[in-house]
C-alpha cells in the first residue's frame, strides 16, 4: 500500500453491524467503548483481556471469545481492529480481513493497515474527526482546538439553537466557569431566557447571544421565601410564553439550592423541565484545594449540612446532639455565620477540641483562600482571617491528611 496516498474520510454508521476487536489490552480498551457507543456488535477476541474490558463482557455490552485468534473471527464482519502486541497476530488478522473485504485497522503498523482511527471529539451534534497521516499528538491537538472553538462558539458553524420551549434547571459548579459540565453550557447558550443566581459562573454569563434576557436573582424582592415565590413565577411565567428557561445555579441545583421547588412549580403548571446536575460545592471545592472529603482509614462517611439556622433555632431540622457523636467528615454550607455556635454544639455533644477544621473561602475563584482551625478555635481563627461567605466548612481528620504539617499533634 503506498503510504503516501491520502486517506478518504468517511464516517461508519456500525449500529447493529458485526465490529471485531482482536486484543485484550489497553489499546482495546480505548477503542471498544466507542464501538459500543455507535451501537456496534462488537466481539473481543483475546485469551486475556483488561479487567475493564472483562467487566464490559459481564454486563453483557461486548461478547468476548477467551481464546486466540481465528480467521473465520471476521466472517460476516463489517469492521475490525488488530490490536494485539503480537505483529504475527496482527498480520495474521490483516491478511484475513482483505481477503474478506474488511477494513482493519492496525496499532501497531499503520502502513499495513486498510483504515486508520482518527482523532474524534463531539460537541452539539457534531463529530470533529481528525487524521495527521499517523501522528496521533498532533491530530488530538488540532481535534482538541477544533471542539474548543465549537464549545465557545468562535467557530460560526453553530446550529440553530434549541427553542422547545421549556425549563432547564442548571447547576453551574463552585464558581470557576472552567468547571460546568459541557451539558450546562450548552444549554446555557440555548436559552432564550436566563435566571441566574449570584453564585452562578458569572463569567460565562457574558458568552450568552445577545438576544437572551438575562434575569438576575439578587434583584428580585429579599426574603428567602418571597424570593423563591418570584424565581418560581418567573420561569413559569417566561415558559408558558414559548420560551426556553434556564435555571442558572452555583454548584447543583438539588444540594441547597431549592432546586426542586423549582420542579414542583413547573410541574404544577404543566410546564416541561429538565435537569442538569452540576459538581457540588461541598465535594468540588474541598477537592480543588486538596482536601478529600473521604480517605480510606481515617473517614468512612461525609455528611453534608447547612449552617444557614443556628443549633436550637426553633426552624432547624438538624439534631446536633447526634451529628456531634459522628466520627467522619462534616462539610457546612452557608456556616460562616453560625459556625461559632456550631461549634460550640459540636463540643457540647462530645466532639474532639482538636478536631481539625478547614475553611475554604471563595473556592475555584480567584480570591480562593484556606483557613486551618480546629473546633476549639474556629470562632477565633474566623474572626481574626475576617472570613466571609462563601465559603465551605470542612470538620474531620481529613483535614490533618491534606494539611499534616499545620496538625503535626494530631
Amino acid at each position: 500500500m503506498d503510504d503516501e496516498l491520502p486517506t478518504y474520510p468517511a464516517g461508519l454508521r456500525l449500529s447493529e453491524r458485526r465490529v471485531v476487536v482482536v486484543g485484550g489490552g489497553h489499546v482495546a480498551q480505548r477503542r471498544v467503548p466507542q464501538l459500543i457507543a455507535a451501537g456496534a456488535d462488537v466481539h473481543v477476541v483475546s485469551p486475556q483481556v483488561t479487567p475493564a474490558i472483562e467487566g464490559l463482557a459481564g454486563a453483557g455490552e461486548v461478547t468476548w471469545h477467551e481464546r486466540g485468534f481465528e480467521d473465520t473471527d471476521l466472517d460476516d464482519t463489517w469492521y475490525c481492529i488488530a490490536a494485539t502486541d503480537d505483529g504475527a497476530v496482527n498480520e495474521q488478522v490483516s491478511a484475513a480481513a482483505e481477503v474478506r473485504r474488511v477494513f482493519c485497522v492496525r496499532s501497531d503498523d499503520g502502513t499495513r493497515a486498510t483504515a486508520w482511527t482518527p482523532a474524534t471529539g463531539r460537541h452539539d451534534g457534531v463529530t470533529v474527526a481528525v487524521l495527521g497521516n499517523r501522528e496521533p499528538q498532533r491530530s488530538a491537538r488540532i481535534r482538541d482546538e477544533i471542539v474548543e472553538q465549537l464549545r465557545e462558539g468562535t467557530i460560526a458553524a453553530r446550529r440553530q439553537r434549541d427553542r422547545t420551549p421549556g425549563v432547564v434547571l442548571v447547576g453551574g459548579g463552585p464558581g470557576d466557569p472552567e468547571l460546568i459540565s459541557i451539558a450546562g453550557r450548552k444549554a446555557l447558550m440555548d436559552a432564550d431566557v436566563v435566571v441566574a443566581d449570584r453564585l452562578a459562573p458569572r463569567e460565562l454569563l457574558g458568552d450568552l447571544p445577545a438576544d437572551v434576557e438575562l434575569v438576575d436573582v439578587a434583584k428580585l424582592p429579599r426574603g428567602r421565601s418571597a424570593q423563591q415565590e418570584e424565581i418560581n413565577r418567573v420561569i413559569v411565567e417566561r415558559a408558558l410564553a414559548g420560551k426556553r428557561v434556564v435555571r442558572f445555579k452555583g454548584g447543583d441545583s438539588f444540594v441547597f439550592g431549592r432546586g426542586y421547588e423549582e420542579v414542583l412549580a413547573c410541574r404544577e403548571a404543566g410546564v416541561p423541565v429538565t435537569v442538569i446536575p452540576g459538581i457540588s460545592s461541598p465535594v468540588g471545592v474541598p477537592a480543588v484545594v486538596g482536601i478529600p472529603v473521604t480517605h480510606r482509614g481515617v473517614a468512612h462517611e461525609f455528611t453534608v449540612l447547612s449552617g444557614h439556622l443556628p443549633p436550637g433555632h426553633p426552624e432547624s431540622l438538624t439534631h446536633w446532639p447526634a451529628v456531634a457523636q459522628l466520627t467522619g467528615t462534616l462539610v457546612l454550607m452557608m456556616a460562616v455565620e453560625n459556625a461559632p455556635a456550631i461549634a460550640a454544639a459540636l463540643l457540647d455533644g462530645g466532639r474532639d477540641p482538636g478536631t481539625p477544621v478547614g475553611v475554604v473561602c471563595d473556592g475555584t475563584m480567584p480570591a480562593e483562600r484556606t483557613v486551618l482551625a480546629t473546633l476549639g478555635t474556629l470562632a477565633e481563627e474566623l474572626a481574626a482571617q475576617d472570613v466571609r461567605p462563601p465559603a465551605i466548612i470542612v470538620v474531620g481528620d481529613v483535614v490533618a491528611v491534606a494539611h499534616p504539617e499545620h496538625f503535626a499533634d494530631h
